[in-house]
């Protein structure tokens, strides 16, 4: 099921942000919002039926999957066009806290409906959020492209590939993203920690899994200091390296499973703050044009780190244990920042303006370049609407 997940992902999401830049954002989200509440009803039916056909869930799941590489960057590139740019941090950070709240209160949410409701109606409800987020969306105003944005096609993908290579502050939040989930991902090791390390069973493989979540959250809800921080570049450093070293401590701690639930928790919460930064880089350095594109690369790296990260650590654990992998890895990990600092200076030096994030977007330029030509304004960046 992970892979028939994955490979939409891989396959889909650079076309999908071709179409996020291509067409009115917030119609690209209704109609992915119609479309996987229509895979929930499929799994409504399927799961009513006395035995499921696997391959028939496979299919469904290949097209969730798919269907969330095309929603995934119209949501991330619609953002920076709903706040104003001194507000992108904040706005990002309440994301994350979706995202890490969904994360342990998704899980828990599901258990319960199906001990009352069973699995089919706890598929029911999943449609009937979606009818919620639908009708969330739809107060949004419209997200149309700007003029001068590339038709959907491979040219437009192959745009969007030529200026991420081309922008290395971009690249370095990329790289050094890859090398805390490569090397300092511990996940795939829980259950075997839980059980032979810790000696925890099954409600502690629990615990190791939520810890980072619920450091995440509660890194999120005390965030208010993020959106004053002007030094993100070293902020992005600091927080993979705090990642690292949380996860040091967490192998150093089979002695005590509370204290490696806290090390977990830290290394959530620095992991999140550096998703924020990250996620404000990508999306303030890309104009407007190009960040559905470029938010579906970064999707790629966000998505396919964990995964490789899942393979390094097995392998290792399979060559010298599962705790020596864990060290091993958050070791390597703050090797990695210190390599990725000397390739890439820039990412420490990075510092926000002063008076607010700058957006390098479609629109700015648009004016710009009517100031020089004499050319009046059109309507839309003479006044532009207040966002919703």
């Amino acid at each position: 099921m992970t892979l028939v997940q994955l490979l939409p992902l891989l396959l889909f999401s650079l076309g999908g942000g071709a179409i996020a830049d291509a067409f009115d954002r917030r119609k690209v989200l209704v109609a992915t919002q119609l479309a996987l509440g229509a895979t929930s009803l499929a799994l409504v039916l399927l799961t009513l039926q006395e035995s499921p056909s696997l391959p028939l869930l496979f299919i469904v799941a290949f097209g969730a999957s798919g269907l969330a590489a095309i929603d995934w960057p119209a949501r991330s590139s619609a953002t920076p066009r709903l706040v104003p740019p001194e507000r992108l941090r904040a706005a990002l950070a309440l994301g994350q806290l979706s995202y890490n709240g969904s994360s342990v209160l998704g899980p828990i949410l599901a258990g319960v409906l199906i001990g009352a409701v069973g699995v089919p109606g706890a598929f029911g409800v999943d449609v009937l959020t979606y009818a919620a987020s639908l009708a969330m969306i739809l107060r949004i105003r419209p997200i149309p492209p700007h003029g001068d944005a590339r038709r959907a096609g491979l040219e437009a993908i192959r745009e969007g590939l030529r200026f991420v290579r081309n922008r290395r502050l971009i690249l370095s939040t990329f790289a050094i993203d890859l090398n805390a989930m490569i090397f300092g991902m511990p996940t795939a090791l829980f259950p075997v920690l839980a059980l032979d390390v810790f000696q925890v069973g099954a409600v502690g493989l629990g615990l190791l899994t939520a810890a980072p979540a619920a450091g995440a959250f509660g890194a999120i809800i005390l965030s208010g200091a993020v959106s004053r921080v002007r030094r993100i570049g070293r902020g992005i450093v600091l927080a993979v390296a705090a990642w690292g070293a949380a996860i040091v401590g967490f192998g150093l701690s089979t002695f005590f499973f509370p204290l490696a639930l806290l090390f977990l928790a830290l290394a959530g919460a620095a992991d999140v703050v550096s998703a924020v930064f990250r996620s404000s880089v990508v999306q303030m350095e890309a104009p407007d044009e190009l960040r559905g594109r470029v938010g579906a690369i970064h999707i790629l790296v966000v998505t396919s780190g964990p995964r490789v990260g899942d393979i390094e650590a097995a392998l290792v654990a399979s060559v010298v244990g599962a705790q020596l992998s864990v060290i091993s890895g958050g070791l390597l990990c703050l090797l990695g920042v210190v390599a990725v600092v000397r390739a890439f200076p820039e990412l420490d030096a990075h510092v926000v303006p002063a008076a607010g994030v700058h957006a390098p977007d479609a629109a700015a330029s648009g004016r710009r370049s009517r100031r020089i030509s004499g050319q009046p304004p059109p309507p839309d960046l003479e006044d532009p609407e207040p966002p919703a």
